[in-house]
């Protein structure tokens, strides 16, 4: 399986659009600042949004698309299946 993912800070303020065939170690790697880049800088490892795909160019396109949006499009995204922007990653290591 193939998923793409909106990762926040604490506050909200800032959104991450990623893609990865294990959402689990890919989480951990965010939460633990094992990855130098934008998401180590901005703190970025609240997960509230995701999607599953089960082919790798679907997941991509999804990516690209979502990155191309508004920040307004993206929050309405997130709200409408978490409108309290939750932290959706404590489900994947229970």
């Amino acid at each position: 399986m193939y998923y793409i993912y909106i990762l926040t800070n604490n506050t909200n303020k800032v959104l991450y659009v990623g893609v990865t065939n294990n959402l689990p170690r890919r989480l951990y790697e965010h939460q633990n600042k094992l990855i130098d880049g934008f998401t180590k800088r901005y703190n970025l490892n609240k997960l509230v949004y995701f999607e599953e795909y089960s082919e790798i160019e679907m997941a991509i396109a999804r990516e690209k698309q979502l990155k191309g949006w508004v920040r307004r499009k993206k929050n309405d995204l997130i709200e409408s299946v978490n409108p309290s922007w939750n932290d959706l990653g404590a489900n994947f290591f229970i």
